[in-house]
């Protein structure tokens, strides 16, 4: 399949490395590490900084095939000045949070793929 005009976009952002600050770092998230349902997107304003502002995306489909999401990701970074564009292609992690979907120190009820697994990496942990 043909990527994206949006995706080659975002990619070439990435590609460029980093350009300094603002930056702007995506996300993706998934009830399992094959389809994102979920893409954040945080900008950085200086070194030290709290992500602010940060947008959500939802889907119930492979959000990043959603050439319309992309391009409404792209005008956010633009938008926000971000000189560099840093993102994990990798689904890092349940689409829930901790916290507000579930409680603090738990597992998530929905996402039982990602119970015990380091987010990162995919391996159980001990």
């Amino acid at each position: 399949m043909a990527q994206s005009n949006n995706k080659k976009l975002l990619n070439k952002k990435v590609r460029k490395g980093s350009k300094g600050f603002p930056i702007a770092t995506v996300a993706f998230y998934g009830p399992d590490n094959k389809t994102a349902t979920k893409l954040v997107c945080a900008i950085i304003s200086y070194e030290g900084a709290e992500p602010d502002p940060i947008k959500k995306w939802f889907s119930s489909s492979d959000i990043r095939k959603s050439d319309q999401v992309l391009k409404e990701v792209l005008s956010f970074i633009d938008d926000n000045s971000a000189k560099t564009v840093s993102m994990i292609e990798e689904i890092i992690g349940c689409p829930h949070e901790e916290g507000i979907d579930y409680p603090e120190g738990a597992y998530c009820p929905e996402c039982v793929f990602w119970k015990g697994k380091d987010r990162f990496t995919g391996e159980i942990l001990n």
